[in-house]
């Protein structure tokens, strides 16, 4: 009888052990899997681009939308020196025009636009050949631009300083205004690549797609702090030789530079407002200052050795739309500005690309949930 009571006191003890030990291993299984549920849920709002306020904004009716634009596009480059003395010059052709068409699904636009010249049967008597291409991504929450430049030799040099005019008495430090000219320069050429990326913070009641992709509507005016980083990589080619002997023959040995090749990493910060203004008319204006780090080489007769470059400057990422969208049909224009600022000891540049779009569409393929409902959101 004692070795049986004593067994099954053994057997009992053993049970209430192993019920414990799997106590304790689904409590450490359940602490374990809490932070994964937690960082499971954090990525799901994350991704969430429909989580936002319905009284600020008016969800998109429709899974696609097709529109046609014409873009203008500006470019201007600026170099310079201040050693040994300054010496300014600023090149800019003649605006392009493009047109174009964009087909869009839900927050993605994609699509290609031609030198309208081309189409047309223009004159272009550099045969001259742009090329641009972009993708653009609009949540309410993130923002991706992947774009692509190939800028012309079909410049034109706008403005000197520190250069004397032909037939003038004056010397360049006698007097620091600017000159003026018009003088056809095919000697710059650049290549930009890059994209940026930017996260929402008021994005519930704030929308981006509102302005720039039509895929919603701002109700109420009202606005976001954004965020975010860009990359963006630069060879730009200028070939001092081509400029008008009175130039040339002035300009400093900072400045006799034959090409500038450079990657931009930049973390930027800014702000955006959307203005309603009236029913279905919506004005953006949204400013990033960008702190920029640059890794380049410079290949000149000033620097024999071509060393590579390593400094800090700022950027700026500038965008304005004005729109009128009433869910079905959309027409409107958009702005869209980069400017990199490029500085050494004794070389500095600095560039400007916009596009300028101006564009109407429409969006079709009513989604699932809206087929039945015929009233206007």
């Amino acid at each position: 009888m004692r070795k049986i009571l004593l067994l099954t006191a053994i057997l009992l003890f053993s049970c209430l052990e192993s019920i414990a030990q799997d106590n304790q291993d689904t409590v450490s299984s359940r602490e374990h899997v809490r932070p994964l549920k937690k960082f499971e849920r954090f990525v799901k709002k994350f991704i969430d681009f429909n989580d936002y306020d319905t009284t600020y904004i008016s969800p998109n009716r429709y899974n696609f939308a097709f529109m046609l634009t014409n873009n203008t596009i500006f470019e201007h480059y600026r170099i310079g020196t201040s050693q040994p003395k300054e010496q300014r010059m600023s090149f800019a052709p003649n605006p392009s025009y493009k047109i174009g068409a964009y087909f869009g699904w839900r927050w993605i636009f994609v699509g290609w636009s031609v030198d309208a010249a081309e189409v047309f049967g223009g004159h272009n008597k550099h045969n001259n050949k742009k090329t641009e291409f972009t993708l653009n991504l609009y949540s309410s929450k993130i923002g991706v631009d992947f774009y692509y430049w190939k800028i012309g030799n079909d410049f034109k040099l706008k403005t000197l300083k520190g250069f004397t005019a032909p037939g003038s008495s004056s010397s360049p430090t006698d007097s620091p205004s600017k000159l003026k000219t018009s003088i056809d320069f095919n000697g710059l050429d650049a290549y930009i690549k890059g994209f940026n990326m930017y996260y929402i913070f008021n994005n519930k009641r704030f929308s981006y797609p509102a302005a720039f992709s039509q895929s919603t509507n701002q109700r109420k005016s009202t606005g976001s702090f954004l965020s975010g980083i860009s990359y963006s990589s630069h060879k730009v080619t200028f070939d001092y030789r081509k400029l008008p002997s009175w130039i040339e023959t002035q300009i400093e040995a900072p400045l006799r530079v034959d090409k500038v090749e450079y990657k931009d990493f930049s973390i930027h910060f800014g702000y955006a407002y959307n203005w309603v203004f009236a029913r279905n008319c919506l004005a953006c204006l949204s400013v990033a200052p960008a702190v920029a780090y640059k890794r380049s080489r410079i290949f000149s007769q000033y620097e024999e050795n071509n060393d590579r470059h390593h400094n800090i400057n700022l950027d700026l990422i500038t965008r304005a739309a004005l729109v009128y969208n009433n869910s079905k049909y959309f027409i409107g224009a958009s702005w869209v500005g980069h400017t990199y600022d490029y500085k050494q000891k004794y070389f500095s540049m600095s560039n400007t690309l916009g596009t300028l779009q101006i564009y109407l569409g429409f969006n079709f393929g009513k989604k699932r949930e809206y087929r039945s409902k015929g009233s206007q959101l």
